[in-house]
């Protein structure tokens, strides 16, 4: 009975923080387009360029900690007690509130440095405006971490989609407010960052607010004086505690810190390739914005892909216990074949349909044949994704992050190649061989311990003919709304 209650728990648990996630992510991302609409592309680049470097250093700050907290609360929860719990959280507020006020202090005094690194002064005061959240969500995340270990979702939920709808909400009306007093770009751009400040703070408010709920509900613990003796143990377990959770930390903290350098190597090399060129600073940050048009869209499917992933790791887990490795073969075919048809359909969905959809959300078709070639990085990040996650639910845990890496790589040597001959374009390319290089890793390594075998004839030439007829429905309702919107005279507004 009591495993039952267990299993509805986690059921339960899981399916509130999938619903807050996607909320959320489907907030954060589609926010991007108000930015360029109302900020324009020279905003919208220095945005793009410093969002990475942000989403870096909270990854760093927070060293991995959230999960660390979660494991080792629950743990204390399953034996029973709260005193180690009780310890957890406060060994680990406390690093991570040092590692946000240090990190946020290296952003916001480095500010001017990073700007040469990146060649480019405009984007110095939203890194300083970027830098404020970091005092916030290191202490957010770590107290939505140590809910987590009690299988409590709700608190990590509502703190996610008020961050999300602050953060939102403060950046729509600062763009509104600075762009009606003739602002500057850099300036318009650092109000949009300082959202995710104020995002932060709004979460931390609720996570304070629960956690205060959770004081009340426990019964004091009273503590006399502590002997010299007690005082020297307390301080040994204490230092064996964080050693501990530093262990399981870092791990994780360097798979996320690998995702973060796919998307950086293009902060630190485009905007500067691009400026090398001739474009100069404020042209460089527009075709950087132009750059980044079609990201809002992918991401989509990104998150998409993210969030069905999970639901292959425990399935997979459950057939390598049982030692069925055809069976282990079989899930990991059908979970690639799936992504793969997925990921390549929205791919080629928005490269046929990149000149109405840029038109639509940004109000002009520049950069509709980069639109196009981002679009592919859908069908590779689906692949990448799903292959990490079969990875992982057969034990494999740090490979991924090494492919990640190596893809970061290979995507800022490709940047330094084709950049200087075809612009943004070129960075586009070495995006798309980046996402499909580090799916290929993945599938080659899975093919490896698994005995998976994948034909290309399953993989390409049948699921061909349903791409191309997707391709040309896709066409033809193209063509259909154009002539529609043609006869009613509506066309030429639009495309204005």
């Amino acid at each position: 009975m009591k495993e039952a209650g267990t299993s509805s728990k986690i059921l339960q648990g899981a399916f509130v923080l999938s619903i807050a996630m996607v909320l959320s992510k489907l907030i954060g991302t589609l926010q991007k387009i108000p930015l360029q609409n109302m900020g324009g592309d020279v905003v919208f680049g220095i945005y793009n360029t410093v969002y990475p470097f942000y989403t870096l250093m909270i990854t760093v700050a927070l060293a991995g900690f959230p999960a660390a907290i979660s494991k080792f609360v629950a743990e204390d929860a399953a034996l029973g007690g709260q005193s180690q719990s009780g310890r957890v959280i406060r060994i680990a507020s406390l690093v991570m509130a040092l590692s946000g006020i240090l990190f946020g202090a290296v952003i916001y005094f480095g500010a001017p440095l990073i700007g040469m690194i990146i060649d480019n002064a405009s984007v110095v005061p939203a890194l300083k405006a970027s830098a404020i959240a970091l005092l916030f969500v290191p202490l957010m995340s770590g107290l939505r971490g140590f809910f987590q270990g009690y299988q409590n979702m709700m608190p990590t939920a509502v703190s996610q989609i008020t961050e999300q709808c602050v953060r939102v909400a403060v950046m729509i009306i600062l763009l509104v407010y600075l762009t009606t007093v003739g602002a500057s770009a850099e300036h318009i751009a650092a109000g949009a960052l300082f959202g995710s400040a104020a995002g932060g703070a709004a979460g931390l408010v609720v996570m304070g607010g629960y956690w205060r709920r959770y004081r009340r509900g426990r019964h004091p613990v009273i503590r006399g004086n502590a002997s010299t003796g007690e005082a020297r143990e307390i301080g040994q377990k204490s230092r064996s505690l964080l050693w501990s959770m530093l262990k399981y930390a870092i791990p994780i903290c360097l798979g996320a810190l690998a995702i973060s350098l796919v998307n950086l190597a293009d902060t630190f090399t485009v905007p500067r390739l691009l400026k090398a060129s001739g474009a100069g600073e404020d042209g460089a940050m527009i075709q950087f914005g132009i750059y980044n048009r079609g990201m809002p869209v992918v991401q989509l499917i990104t998150m998409l892909a993210t969030s069905l992933s999970v639901l292959f790791i425990p399935a997979l887990a459950e057939a390598k216990v049982t030692g069925d490795r055809q069976l282990v073969a079989d899930r990991c075919r059908l979970s690639l074949r799936w992504f793969w048809l997925v990921g390549m359909a929205a791919s080629i969905g928005i490269a046929v349909l990149a000149m109405p959809l840029n038109i639509a959300l940004y109000q002009d078709g520049m950069g509709t044949s980069v639109i196009r070639w981002i679009a592919f990085t859908s069908a590779g990040s689906a692949l990448s994704i799903i292959s990490a996650a079969l990875l992982q639910g057969i034990g494999i845990v740090k490979a991924p992050a090494l492919h990640l890496l190596a893809a970061a790589a290979v995507k800022t040597l490709l940047n330094l190649l084709l950049v200087p001959q075809l612009g943004i374009t070129g960075a586009a390319v070495a995006s798309v061989a980046a996402h499909f290089l580090a799916a290929a890793l993945n599938i080659a390594l899975l093919s490896r311990r698994t005995g998976l075998r994948i034909s290309a004839g399953a993989m390409l030439a049948k699921p061909a003919i349903i791409f191309a007829g997707m391709a040309l429905a896709a066409c033809a309702a193209m063509l259909a709304a154009d002539a529609l919107l043609s006869a009613l005279g509506l066309h030429a507004r639009i495309t204005a």
